[in-house]
């Protein structure tokens, strides 16, 4: 038996905006497509972490293409376990100062109100 290893590759989302969907096809060869908006003309594609600056010039450069942006998804902090009902969540510079109250609301129904 063959022991090869599995390793997980950093992808990163690409939006590609276009004038046309004819060309789908074609992007097929920059990325693994992953989403297609007929009604705004937009398709969403995944590449690699390590071909990604490769990848935007290259789609930009097509004819049919409008415009390229890039995920910022892996950029943002998606912990927000240690933030939620802190400080740390409002950003609060020493400068301005923020009270935050923590309140217990009890729920009523409108039949009791």
């Amino acid at each position: 038996m063959d022991n090869t290893e599995f390793t997980v590759q950093k992808r990163r989302g690409i939006v590609v905006w276009v004038y046309s969907l004819k060309q789908l096809k074609t992007l097929k060869r920059y990325g693994l497509i992953h989403y297609v908006s007929r009604k705004m003309k937009y398709v969403v594609i995944y590449v690699n972490e390590e071909a990604l600056e490769e990848s935007e010039e290259k789609l930009q450069a097509l004819h049919f293409v409008r415009q390229v942006e890039r995920s910022y998804r892996p950029d943002v902090e998606m912990n927000f376990a240690d933030r939620i009902g802190t400080k740390a969540a409002y950003q609060v510079k020493e400068e301005e100062e923020l009270d935050v109250v923590e309140a217990n609301t009890k729920i009523r129904l409108a039949e009791t109100v």
